[in-house]
């Protein structure tokens, strides 16, 4: 054990729709590294990062981290501009940060850690952005020779001029068989995707995506069990039990996804032992593919009438919420809260 606690700084909120997601994710952690030995072996210095993407040191952090709820605006605001580290940020020796979807989860902050020469917890850039933009992380897929469901790529700019337009949602409509997921390629959560029976319908997604990032997915809808696997370590990747999500939405959308009561896990899945086989080195491959390490979340759908199994994405920076899949399998792995935020540490 440490003679010296090691400082570590936890970053939380960000400028993304998934703010509110982070401060509850944010809690979890630092409760794991406030528990058992970590006591001994950990300080934990948190920095709150506005909707505006302003840094705020521990004053304003733990208050945030204490009420669970985000401070818009916080009072005082800082100077026009401030856009500088709290001053706190000097003692931190591992940054540990907990920062779903745009500007946390696609490898700006961890470019941020790089050029600070400051180790942190998670993948570092190249993983992070291929992981996140979904149009990216399909090709890198493609070519590890990963089955996924049929899907066609564009960008914004395609729907601007009515002929474009229209040759577009014609290939569309002849590669894809309804019901279609628009996505939009660099958010998390489910958030901006829409599900589509028709054309209006696809025109109206495609419109709403386009709002929210230039690079947009569609993909087929398929009939399939939603399964998960997570990743842990830096040169030796573990992986976990197979988790299931139910839900009785339509879809696992963002509100399905993170209120209580409207989804359940089923850890680990109900599966043949060779299917399970399958998922792990399937995810080992994916993390690879994309140069993942750290940690990450692997999602795949599943249909068992066909034995087909496709993958659906990596995600980087997993939510650590009291519904949140990443603890949950790593637990039912046999790996508790605290020996789980550890081994974080120690990968970074």
């Amino acid at each position: 054990m440490a003679t010296n606690p090691t400082t570590i700084g936890l970053v939380f909120g960000g400028h993304s729709g998934e703010h509110e997601v982070s401060i509850r994710s944010a809690v979890t952690v630092l409760s794991g590294l406030c528990s058992g030995t970590n006591v001994q072996r950990y300080e934990v210095i948190a920095f709150y990062i506005d909707r505006d993407g302003r840094w705020w040191g521990p004053d304003l952090a733990n208050r945030v981290l204490a009420t669970r709820q985000p401070i818009d605006p916080p009072d005082p605001l800082p100077p026009k501009g401030f856009r500088s580290l709290p001053v706190d940020s000097e003692a931190v020796e591992i940054w540990y940060p907990v920062l779903h979807g745009p500007y946390g989860e696609d490898g700006t902050v961890q470019g941020l850690f790089k050029l600070m020469r400051q180790p942190f917890v998670g993948a570092g850039v190249l993983g992070s952005a291929l992981s996140m933009d979904k149009l990216a992380a399909k090709t890198v897929f493609a070519n590890a020779n990963l089955s996924q469901v049929p899907y066609v790529g564009l960008h914004s700019s395609d729907l601007t001029d009515p002929y474009q337009r229209k040759i577009i949602f014609d290939h569309i409509e002849t590669k894809l068989r309804y019901p279609y997921f628009v996505k939009p390629a660099n958010l998390g959560s489910s958030l901006g995707i829409s599900k589509v029976r028709n054309r209006e319908e696809l025109e109206y997604g495609l419109t709403s995506a386009a709002l929210l990032d230039s690079r947009l997915v569609v993909e087929e809808g398929v009939s399939a069990r939603e399964l998960e696997c997570a990743v842990l370590g830096r040169d030796s990747l573990k992986t976990s039990v197979v988790g299931e999500v139910h839900f009785d939405a339509d879809w696992y959308d963002y509100d399905t996804k993170y209120t209580a009561g409207l989804s359940s896990t089923v850890i680990p899945a109900e599966l043949p032992e060779n299917v399970s086989q399958r998922i792990r080195e399937q995810t080992l491959k994916a993390c690879v593919a994309t140069g993942v390490i750290g940690m990450a979340r692997v999602d795949f759908f599943y249909n068992a009438s066909t034995d087909q199994l496709w993958i659906n994405e990596i995600n980087t920076l997993p939510g650590f919420t009291s519904q949140s899949m990443y603890p949950m399998l790593w637990e039912a792995s046999g790996v508790t809260l605290d020996q789980l935020v550890h081994r974080l540490v120690q990968t970074a």
